[in-house]
């Protein structure tokens, strides 16, 4: 049978019989909906919370007895044979009834996200036969009078008036306050201090059971306890002798996002305070800021802005099949007011199991696509992952529809894991939502074949873990010794105080303050008349703790310690000491942060230990350093650069020890590598200091004598060196050494690790040992005595093409503009004579196997043409080509750029960006265009020896060229303008350029056909 009800008929809104008692809290709706509802012969009230439900439930029962009152929630169910009053939540009312009242409580919540369609369609369909009233905010009245035509609408004052009190400490709110969060994590957090502060805390949660509820409620009421922590469950109707509301949150996740609460909200838990006639206050605590102004007037005239629209969610479901009932599900509202509410934790499921093939299989007609949606409605109590919600009514659905009830042992095993009260209230708390998903299986009709043994086990274990749970929340949240503390000091009697291991001070069981290592820290919380006697019991207690602290501090392992970034010298946690500046950096001074309290031998004993450990920790993260220092086997220039390396934390820049350098013999090179030093092309350095940890330390000894922890940056760059920053823009803003003290190199705009500086010089210098017909040409080589960036170099610096500019500048280079076409036509050209040489080479190999009649001749990769083609192109081109050509001024090298424009071609072509070619330039500025001297060496041999690989000295060859480079520059000193005239090819008195004359190049050999190709170019 097709099972369709209602699909097509329209909604048939009506308010005839129905009154809306509006108003703000503290007005006695829900007590004038119990009197009118006892005055029928039967009635049906819906409440928010099954927290109210069970409230209510008890004041119904003492009216009209026990035996004439049902209770039904999700997952319990009360009813007597004779039942004529239901008290029910509102998801848990029946669509219809023949009772003679119906009242639905708190009908605000119709605009809810996540609840509102349940409350919408109990409000516009759920009508009792004599009477119906509909209980809630004054925001509802607009929305009612547009849906329910002919509703009657009675407004209620409050019966008492709410003040705003301003933003209090946690530690001042008065007595009789609740304090309101909106997680369980706050809630603990807020409880737990208000017991190291004030002595005790009920909590209450929507979270937990009616029985744990209710006992925390009875804690408070009954004055054991003077504060009551609680999420929005005590905004919903829950009477209480609260006389201040404070909101330590302000924010709340709502089931979809994380928001600010509205002023309607804010309005409904602060009308908690005050009672009856007795008025009340609310206010702000914790991190939340003073409510503003007009917002304090809103809450306090209960003026707030009126609901709009609610949530809605068609009751006429097609269970024709499963793609039929989500298309129903999906229905859009036709009256004006309603909006199709967000998928809820069924609709999510029902998707979710529409997917499985075996649910799929099962589903084939009306009454199992009904059953599944019945299925769907089992309640997320866990909130866990929708997807893990949806497998277990999975589960249950296919028993059901196999088997026409839930397997027995299925149910067993889940039950059977939560009947324990072992752990912690969080370990309770979920055992307590898993058994109650279980307590509502057992309360659906039909899911199993004993209903009435598992509704007997699973309300005795949730009684159980309830129990269990209030006396975790008991133990954890309320000190009964607080009252005997206040007591015993207004007798004048002597105070008991004790230290936990943790160092809280503890007098008579009120927390007066904390003993962090030797340095007592009070409470303020302990003030007022009697704070003296509290501190003069705690400082009493601190006497003999000093001394034993002392001895344990003496005789601590290195593994109690930990010196921080800052300075702070820890020991288990808490601050013990501070480095300050010495006479040498790599020996501060510690200074004790003790109270005076702590004198004598004891001092002395802590003095001592906090020094041997700062000395161990930096002599072992510092040990290179230390072995620079005291190494006995280096004399002369060595002992001098192991001397500067030390004084500058080791790291030197190359140039500046250039001569140094170039005089130390190889015994001596070979000492420095031994004790960790690397001579790199740009730097001599430790590379075992250029980790986080040491890295971290010589920035705080420099900064301990340069005044550095109060500069912008520090501990910034060692952070970015921890977590593997190869290089980072540099922040003007920062104290430039702390980019060397962590082992970074500023060039331009970014600060790159000396180490990878030295990888990119092993990129560079194969690139700048390449000559044409040596063999195949590397990445970013061009003729020898340039190159080019490559990806490789960019991808290791973390670098772009803007930066790499000003890094290589930094380093030593100079940039050459060439246009693009003709750096590729360049490289194509040395790629092609490689490919036909290696072809060549092949074809002469086989033409000697086969005795063939010719043999390819094959130019060596030093023969003079080779050098007369190569060299002669890299540094025979016209001046104008070292910069972007002018367009008003086209040169040879612009024309072979835009081979492709003419004067017919109308569009705009963009021409390709400019080539840069990087060379080494000589100390004295000028570019070297072949193997010159004066910049870090990239020779062909750079590499072979152990020389060779840390520095690129070429021995024989000058070092770093200085003095060549003098004797060069005296003999071309006041001759040209020092640039052009300079450059090889136009070196000669008058800065004539040096006519070039043709090579004898073999016609058969590859180097021709690149003569060939380099003249079509140019055409």
């Amino acid at each position: 049978m097709n099972i369709q009800t209602r699909t097509d008929a329209p909604l048939v809104l009506s308010g005839r019989d129905v009154t809306a008692v509006l108003g703000p809290t503290n007005t006695g709706k829900t007590h004038l909906a119990i009197e009118r509802m006892v005055a029928h012969e039967s009635g049906v009230i819906g409440l928010p919370l099954r927290l109210l439900a069970r409230e209510v439930y008890a004041r119904v029962c003492e009216k009209v007895g026990a035996e004439k009152v049902a209770l039904i929630t999700g997952e319990e169910k009360i009813v007597p044979p004779g039942a004529r009053y239901s008290v029910c939540t509102v998801e848990a009312m029946p669509r219809e009834t023949d009772a003679a009242f119906v009242a639905i409580d708190e009908v605000q919540l119709a605009a809810d996200l996540e609840r509102g369609h349940i409350f919408t369609d109990r409000i516009l369909h759920l009508r009792g036969r004599q009477e119906t009233l509909l209980l809630g905010s004054a925001t509802m009245r607009g929305i009612l009078e547009k849906l329910l035509r002919g509703v009657s609408v009675v407004t209620r004052p409050r019966m008492s008036h709410l003040a705003y009190a301003g933003q209090k400490k946690l530690t001042r709110l008065p007595r009789r306050s609740a304090i309101v969060a909106f997680s369980a994590d706050e809630v603990y957090g807020i409880a737990e201090l208000i017991r190291r502060q004030r002595g005790a805390a009920a909590v209450v949660l929507g979270a937990l059971s009616p029985r744990t509820r209710n006992a925390q409620v009875e804690l408070y009421q009954s004055g054991d306890v003077d504060y009551l922590v609680a999420t929005d469950a005590i905004g919903m109707g829950l009477n209480l002798d609260v006389d201040h509301v404070a909101f330590a949150q302000n924010r709340k996740f709502d089931g979809y996002q994380y928001r600010d609460l509205s002023a309607a909200e804010l309005g409904q838990i602060a009308g908690r305070a005050g009672r009856h006639l007795r008025d009340g206050t609310f206010g702000v605590t914790g991190q939340v800021a003073p409510l503003d102004d007009e917002l304090v007037e809103r809450i306090e005239s209960h003026s707030f802005e009126s609901v709009k629209v609610l949530q809605w969610r068609t009751a006429s479901f097609d269970f024709s099949s499963i793609d039929s009932l989500k298309r129903s599900i999906e229905r859009i509202p036709q009256v004006e007011g309603l909006t199709r509410a967000l998928p809820a934790v069924d609709a999510r499921a029902l998707d979710h199991l529409s997917q499985d093939e075996d649910v799929r299989r099962l589903a084939t007609d009306a009454r199992r696509v009904e059953l599944l949606w019945e299925a769907c409605a089992l309640p997320d109590y866990r909130r866990i992952a929708p997807a893990q919600h949806a497998d277990i009514i999975g589960s249950i659905y296919l028993d059901l529809a196999r088997k026409g009830h839930v397997d027995e042992n299925y149910m067993a095993e889940q039950v059977h894991r939560a009947d324990t009260t072992d752990g912690d209230i969080d370990t309770l708390s979920h055992r307590i939502a898993q058994i109650r998903t279980w307590t509502f299986v057992s309360h659906r009709p039909g899911w199993l074949a004993d209903p009435a043994h598992w509704q007997e086990k699973t309300r005795e274990i949730e009684d159980k873990l309830s129990d269990a749970l209030h006396e975790r929340l008991t133990k954890r949240f309320v000190d009964r010794r607080t009252s005997v503390l206040m007591r015993r000091l207004r007798e004048n009697a002597m105070l008991e105080a004790e230290i936990n291991p943790s160092g809280d001070v503890v007098v008579e069981g009120h927390h007066v303050g904390a003993l962090q290592g030797f340095r007592f820290s009070a409470d303020q919380a302990a003030d007022g008349e009697d704070a003296k006697a509290v501190k003069a019991a705690a400082q009493k207690a601190l006497a003999q703790e000093f001394d034993t602290r002392a001895e344990r501090f003496a005789v601590a392992s290195n593994g109690d310690f930990a010196l921080a970034s800052d300075g702070l010298l820890r020991w288990i946690g808490a601050p013990v000491a501070t480095l300050t500046a010495g006479e040498d950096p790599l020996t501060p001074r510690v200074i004790l942060l003790a109270d005076e309290q702590l004198t004598g031998p004891a001092r002395d004993k802590v003095a001592a230990r906090a020094e041997r450990f700062v000395r161990y920790q930096i002599e072992m993260l510092l040990k290179p350093l230390f072995d620079l220092r005291n190494a006995e086997q280096l004399t002369g220039i060595a002992r001098g650069i192991a001397f500067r390396l030390t004084e500058n934390f080791g790291l030197l820049n190359r140039r500046d020890v250039a001569d140094d350098v170039k005089a130390l013999d190889q015994e001596a090179r070979a000492a420095l590598r031994r004790l960790g030093v690397r001579f790199g092309a740009f730097h001599i350095f430790v590379p075992a200091l250029l980790k986080p940890g040491p890295a971290g330390l010589v920035t705080l000894l420099w900064s301990l004598g340069n005044d550095g922890k109060d500069k912008p940056g520090f501990g910034d760059v060692v952070n970015a060196l921890a977590s593997g920053r190869t290089s980072l823009v540099v922040e003007p803003s920062y104290e430039p050494t702390f980019y060397q003290l962590a082992g970074y190199r500023t060039l331009g705009r970014r600060a790159v690790r000396v180490d990878i500086l030295e990888r990119l010089a092993d990129l560079i210098r194969p690139a700048l040992a390449w000559r044409a017909g040596t063999g195949p040409r590397p990445e970013g080589a061009f003729d020898g005595a340039a190159f080019t960036v490559t990806p490789a170099m960019m991808s290791i610096l973390g670098a772009t093409a803007d930066d790499m500019e000003e890094i290589l500048k930094g380093l030593g280079y100079r940039a050459e503009a060439k246009p693009a076409a003709e750096v590729q036509a360049r490289l194509d050209a040395f790629d092609m004579a490689e490919r036909e040489r290696v072809a060549a080479a092949q074809a002469a190999a086989d033409a000697a196997k086969q005795v063939a009649a010719e043999t390819p001749a094959e130019a060596p990769a030093d023969e003079p043409a080779t050098e007369t083609v190569a060299a002669g192109e890299a540094e025979g081109e016209p001046a104008t080509s070292e910069a972007p050509v002018e367009p008003a001024a086209p040169s040879e090298s612009a024309t072979e750029a835009t081979p492709a424009a003419t004067a017919e071609d109308e569009a705009v072509v963009e021409e390709p960006k400019p080539i840069l070619l990087w060379r080494p330039v000589r100390h004295d500025g000028r570019q070297r265009h072949g193997r010159g001297r004066g910049a870090p060496n990239h020779g062909p041999n750079q590499g072979k020896g152990e020389q060779r690989r840390e520095g690129g000295e070429r021995q024989g060859r000058g070092g770093d060229g200085r003095d060549r480079e003098r004797e060069r520059g005296k003999k071309f000193k006041g001759k040209g303008d020092g640039r052009r005239d300079e450059r090889r090819g136009n070196d000669r008195p008058g800065g004539k350029p040096r006519e070039e004359r043709p090579a004898r190049i073999d016609p058969d050999s590859p180097f021709a056909k690149l003569a060939a190709l380099r003249e079509q170019l140019k055409k």
